[in-house]
């Protein structure tokens, strides 16, 4: 069983039995709250978004190859939004395995992957991705290219609009991504399944309310 909660920006919870990570805490660059992460893994696609919190039970930041609790996480170097090719690769894509389930997690990257990349990140069911764009992250347009490239059960849209968020660049709403992709839609509190076997066999946003 694995739950996926949705705190703002580019944070989400992701829960098993075993164990809890904790993605992009620091929400107070928008804003918010920075995120709890004791006892928990905190997971940074960008060192600007991390906390290095003495409390977490493990701290990653960058690419390798992690096993904690029932998680085994992928880190991949990848090339953010607003660098050219030419710049080091400072943000990192995530593909974390919890039981049966296989998750893949951008951060605000640059919207072309390399075959390599993509062959890193592999079969995916759930893709959580931000969609907000204006020049700062992953664009609408962007984010349906790369859901259909990677082409996930369930995609998660993160980073966009909210009126309680204070993003340093404006948004665009979920909605002209919603609109862009054309998959069905289901609002849920949170994210939770027991097994792969229970996943949609079709593609389907799910908007997962802020908590």
């Amino acid at each position: 069983m694995f739950e996926v909660d949705y705190k703002g920006a580019n944070c989400v919870v992701i829960s098993t039995k075993k164990g809890t990570i904790v993605t992009d805490p620091k929400l107070s660059l928008v804003g918010l709250k920075d995120a709890n992460v004791k006892d928990s893994i905190e997971l940074s696609t960008e060192a600007r978004f991390a906390l290095n919190a003495d409390n977490a039970r493990l701290n990653i930041e960058g690419p390798g190859e992690y096993g904690v609790a029932d998680f085994d996480i992928h880190g991949i170097a990848a090339q953010r939004h607003l660098d050219s090719e030419a710049d080091p690769k400072i943000s990192t894509i995530y593909r974390i395995e919890a039981g049966e389930i296989r998750i893949a997690l951008l951060g605000n990257i640059y919207e072309k992957l390399s075959e390599a990349q993509l062959e890193e990140i592999g079969v995916v069911d759930v893709l959580i991705l931000p969609v907000g764009g204006n020049g700062y992250t992953l664009d609408a347009t962007g984010a349906a290219t790369l859901t259909r490239q990677i082409d996930p059960k369930i995609v998660v849209p993160i980073h966009y609009a909210e009126a309680a968020l204070k993003y340093e660049v404006p948004q665009d709403d979920l909605e002209t991504f919603i609109k862009e992709l054309g998959a069905p839609v289901e609002e849920v509190p949170k994210l939770k399944f027991k097994q792969a076997a229970a996943l949609p066999e079709a593609l389907t946003i799910y908007k997962i309310a802020r908590g």
